[in-house]
C-alpha cells in the first residue's frame, strides 16, 4: 500500500467523485486517492422529490464503492488534519498521505445542534427535514396525513446547499394539499431568515405568484432559534427595520426545517480556511491563493456561487484541467463562471429553472423558446424527474462532461 500519490481528493460526494472521474478520463496513469469514511453515496437533489412521494428513497443512494472510478484508490478513513507546507494529509487511522496536488471537496456540515430542541424533535411530533435521507419519507407521510392546522417551513441564514430547497418542499406540499382540497384548512408560513424570497431577482416574480396562489404567509427576517417538539412550538427571532429583534413563538402541526450550515470542523481548523472558515479559493481557477497545488470544489468552497450539485458538475472538469496543468508545471487556464442551477419545484409537473453565475448573472443552458427559466416549465420538470438522475449517476460520476466540458481557456485572473 502506497502513501504517495499524484492527487489526493478529500471527499467522495458529488464534487469529489466527479473530479476523480474527470481526472482519470484525462490521464489514466495518475496515482489518485479519494479519502472518505462514508459507506454510501447519496443523490441529494432527489430528496425533494422523496418528500413529495415522487421518488423512492432507495433510488437516491448507492454503495460508495459503486461510485469510486476505476483507477482510483478509495481510502476508507477520516481526514483529520492538513499540512499543505508538507503536501500531507493526516488520517484518523494514523496513516499519512502525501500528494503532488490536493483537491478539497469535503462538503459542508449540517449544524442540527445549532437550534436547541431540533435534534430531539426530528422525525416525530410533526418535525421533519428533506435535508436528511431518513427524514424525507417522513415529510411525505406528514404531507399526506395533515388535514388542517399550521404548517411552517424554515430557511436559515446563508450560505446553505441548494438555496431553493426549503421552499421547494413548501411548494410541493401546498400543491398536494391544493389537489386534495385541503389547502384552505391549512395555514402555511415560510419563515426565511433572509431579506428576500430568492437571491436572484429574475426568478422572484414567478415564485411570488406561487406564494400568492397557495396563500403562503411569507415571513422574511425570521430565523428559527428553538423548538419544543412535545408542545409543537417553534420560536423565531424576527427582525424588523428600525426595531430590535424580538422572539415570537408559533405553534405548528407540521414543521419542515432547513438546518444552519457551516464548513466542516477539519476545514475551519486548517490552514486552508479563509477568515470565515471556508476553503479559500480563486473564484475563477478554484486554486488556493496561498498553496498553488491545492484546489477546492463543492459546498465547502468559499466562492460565491450557489452550493448545488449543478455547480459541482460544472466545477469538476475545470478543477481536473487545472490540476493537470499544475502537475505539468503550467498555470491553470480553465475558468469557472460561478454557474449553479436550482430547479425550483413550484408544483408537481412544473419547475422554475433558475440558472445563474457570479453576481446573479443569468446563465441559461437552453434557448428561451425551449425553457424560459423565469416561468414554470413542464420540460424542466421532466429533466428533474427523468433526465438528471441518470445524468448524475452515469454521466457526472463517470467523467462524462455533457454540456460542461471546458471549451475556452484563458490566463488565470482574466475572469
Amino acid at each position: 500500500m502506497t502513501n504517495e500519490y499524484d492527487v489526493v481528493i478529500v471527499g467522495a460526494g458529488a464534487a469529489g467523485a466527479a473530479i476523480a472521474a474527470s481526472l482519470l478520463r484525462r490521464r489514466r496513469s495518475l496515482r489518485l486517492a479519494i479519502v472518505d469514511p462514508a459507506d454510501r453515496h447519496y443523490y441529494q437533489p432527489g430528496w425533494t422529490l422523496v418528500g413529495r412521494g415522487v421518488f423512492r428513497p432507495e433510488s437516491t443512494v448507492r454503495p460508495m464503492e459503486a461510485v469510486i472510478p476505476k483507477g482510483a484508490e478509495w481510502v476508507h478513513a477520516v481526514a483529520t488534519a492538513f499540512e499543505p507546507d508538507r503536501n500531507t494529509v493526516l488520517l484518523g487511522n494514523g496513516r499519512k498521505l502525501t500528494y503532488r496536488a490536493l483537491v478539497m471537496a469535503p462538503g459542508l456540515k449540517l449544524d442540527w445542534d445549532a437550534i436547541p430542541g431540533l435534534v430531539d424533535a426530528l422525525g416525530r411530533n410533526g418535525v421533519t427535514s428533506n435535508y436528511r435521507f431518513d427524514l424525507a419519507p417522513y415529510t411525505w407521510r406528514l404531507v399526506q396525513s395533515l388535514e388542517r392546522g399550521k404548517a411552517i417551513f424554515t430557511q436559515p441564514p446563508m450560505p446553505i446547499k441548494c438555496a431553493g430547497a426549503p421552499q421547494k418542499a413548501m411548494y410541493l406540499s401546498c400543491d398536494h394539499w391544493l389537489r386534495t382540497g385541503r389547502l384552505g384548512a391549512i395555514d402555511v408560513s415560510f419563515c426565511n431568515a433572509g431579506g428576500v424570497l430568492f437571491g436572484v431577482s429574475a426568478y422572484v416574480p414567478a415564485l411570488m405568484a406561487y406564494i400568492e396562489r397557495y396563500g403562503i404567509n411569507l415571513q422574511l427576517q425570521s430565523r428559527l432559534i428553538s423548538i419544543d417538539g412535545v408542545r409543537k412550538e417553534a420560536t423565531f427571532e424576527v427582525t424588523q427595520a428600525g426595531s430590535p429583534p424580538k422572539s415570537i413563538t408559533r405553534s405548528f402541526e407540521m414543521l419542515h426545517v432547513c438546518p444552519p450550515q457551516v464548513s466542516p470542523d477539519i476545514v475551519r481548523e486548517s490552514p486552508l480556511a479563509d477568515a470565515a472558515g471556508w476553503l479559500e479559493a480563486d473564484p475563477a481557477t478554484l486554486r488556493h491563493p496561498r498553496f498553488a497545488n491545492v484546489f477546492s470544489a463543492g459546498d465547502a468552497c468559499a466562492t460565491a456561487n450557489a452550493k448545488t450539485a449543478a455547480a459541482a458538475r460544472k466545477q469538476a472538469p475545470i478543477v481536473a484541467e487545472n490540476v493537470l496543468s499544475t502537475l505539468d508545471g503550467k498555470e491553470p487556464r480553465a475558468l469557472y463562471d460561478g454557474y449553479g442551477s436550482c430547479p425550483l419545484t413550484v408544483e408537481r409537473g412544473r419547475i422554475v429553472l433558475a440558472e445563474f453565475g457570479y453576481g446573479g448573472k443569468l446563465l441559461p443552458t437552453f434557448p428561451k423558446w425551449l425553457i424560459d427559466g423565469s416561468h414554470p416549465s413542464r420540460l424542466a420538470w421532466l429533466m428533474k424527474e427523468r433526465i438528471l438522475p441518470p445524468v448524475y449517476w452515469h454521466g457526472m460520476l463517470k467523467g462524462r462532461e455533457w454540456l460542461v466540458r471546458p471549451k475556452e481557456f484563458a490566463h488565470a485572473g482574466s475572469f
